[in-house]
């Protein structure tokens, strides 16, 4: 990625070269809920050298036809309606299967291990709270907004919707998305960066595993969603809203 311009959003640059998520993921930079910030302004509040930085994501390779970043596709060159089918045969689909596995593996953990380390009895808690709010969140999502979205486009921009604005919808899902944000945050703090500790089980290893495995599939499904999907959505909508946050669309 050579002539990198710091001054792109977190949101554009992975949207460009997704082998960027892993990078900003290891550097703390929020580009999913965050991916409307500048590079140069997340390097800033993380305290770190955007001029370091730049050099790094510089150096590293462009997506190719193999590899890590092979799987994921061009969102970009995608239609509305192929990026929501996507969503929900990707990250949709996973979360509704991982998402119970980890509430069992929690509930075992917890068990087990509560006594000796009681901060998983909190990390049972704030998942039992993420899997209902996203299970929830997936059902406005898939019954109400991507057929909206859907409908949008089929139309060319022209379509009435029972919620008005295409904007107030999406409002919900991103105060949603920041909120599932939060709470992956607050399990890796509770569990100090997911470090096993010596007395762990396979389950207790399985369950960590796990919840870095739905971090990391959350942070692209957020990332796609609010830096990708809505901004083009509020763009062929047109209005106020649409400046609002189409930027983001890049």
């Amino acid at each position: 990625m050579a002539d990198l311009n710091p001054d792109r959003t977190l949101g554009d640059l992975v949207a460009e070269n997704p082998a960027l998520a892993g990078a900003f993921e290891a550097l703390g930079l929020d580009f999913c809920c965050g991916g409307a910030q500048p590079l140069t302004a997340a390097c800033r509040e993380a305290g770190l050298d955007v001029a370091t930085v730049a050099r790094l994501i510089e150096h590293l390779p462009a997506p190719t036809s193999s590899g890590p970043a092979a799987a994921e596709p061009d969102l970009r060159a995608m239609s509305l309606t192929e990026l929501v089918d996507h969503i929900e045969a990707t990250h949709h689909a996973y979360m509704h299967e991982i998402l119970p596995r980890l509430g069992k593996l929690a509930a075992q953990v917890a068990a087990a291990h509560g006594a000796n380390h009681p901060g998983v009895r909190d990390m049972e808690e704030v998942l039992a709270g993420l899997n209902a709010e996203i299970m929830q969140h997936l059902g406005k999502e898939e019954q109400v907004l991507f057929p909206a979205i859907r409908v949008l486009e089929q139309n060319n921009g022209n379509a009435a919707f029972h919620c008005g604005h295409l904007s107030n919808p999406i409002r919900v899902m991103e105060f949603e998305h920041d909120q599932a944000g939060a709470a992956l945050k607050r399990l890796r703090s509770l569990s100090g960066g997911y470090a096993l500790p010596a007395d762990a089980c396979e389950t207790f290893r399985a369950y960590y595993a796990g919840l870095q495995d739905l971090e990391r599939d959350l942070h692209r499904h957020i990332h796609k969603e609010n830096n990708v999907l809505f901004p083009r959505a509020l763009v062929l909508c047109g209005g106020a809203d649409a400046e609002r946050i189409g930027s983001r669309a890049g």
